[in-house]
């Protein structure tokens, strides 16, 4: 991916070190991957969470931590709640970056987990804090349209059954994944909840897969710059 963070989204993510340090009992909320998932919906089985560097069989590269792999995980078992689960009752879900191959990726991969613990572990912290926010992007600053148009994103997403099945796919993004390709998106969505979607579905915290489907899926692929494609199966 190519892409720039936000003053907001920096001020977020340090807010949330902040008040996790503080409360035992948020940290243990922030802890649990299906925090907003229905009363009585979570897998028996141990759910995956890359917390440093790691070698990655599959497309042999090394992996980091995804700085929002959290949030979208805890997205992802709602969606399979949600649509009485849809993916299997002991469903898994985990993501990471892709740092590249050999020692390079190898170095990346350290780089960034070191990195990302040494942020929020600072952010948590009064004094540090403030040491941080010196040189980071303030709330209201973030990349610019010219940014936003040179972005882009590129994901793999591997699939695999109880009984061995494998199916690896591929979704891109032709904008700034965090500004150009989501405003994008936010706007077929809201296409979607206007047009696509039948007046008497009921109201609530639904997620974009468990209310809007393949509805919304057509219209990124139309309207906002995005491609779903299946590499293989086997």
């Amino acid at each position: 991916l190519k892409g720039e963070f936000s003053g907001g989204t920096v001020a977020s993510m340090m807010n949330i070190a902040k008040e996790a340090g503080a409360d035992p009992k948020l940290r243990k909320e922030l802890a649990n991957p299906f925090s907003i998932s229905p009363a009585g919906h979570r897998s028996e089985a141990r759910q995956p969470s890359l917390k440093g560097a790691e070698y990655d069989k599959t497309f042999n590269v090394w992996l980091a931590p995804f700085v929002m792999g959290a949030i979208n995980t805890r997205i992802i078992h709602r969606s399979n709640a949600l649509q009485n689960a849809r993916y299997g009752k002991e469903f898994t879900y985990d993501e990471a970056m892709m740092t590249g191959r050999g020692m390079k990726g190898r170095l990346a991969a350290y780089g960034i987990t070191s990195g990302l613990a040494a942020f929020f572990t600072a952010s948590a912290i009064k004094p540090s804090r403030w040491l941080v926010e010196k040189f980071v992007p303030q709330p209201g600053e973030g990349p610019s349209p010219e940014a936003q148009k040179a972005g882009y994103y590129d994901l793999r997403f591997v699939g695999r059954t109880e009984d061995g099945k494998t199916i690896i796919t591929k979704v891109t993004g032709d904008q700034d994944p965090g500004y150009g390709s989501t405003g994008k998106m936010l706007g077929e969505a809201g296409m979607c909840l206007a047009f696509d979607i039948p007046a008497e579905k009921e109201g609530g915290f639904w997620t974009p897969s468990s209310l809007l489907n393949g509805s919304l899926m057509d219209r990124l692929t139309r309207n906002a710059g995005l491609t779903f494609e299946v590499l293989e199966t086997r």
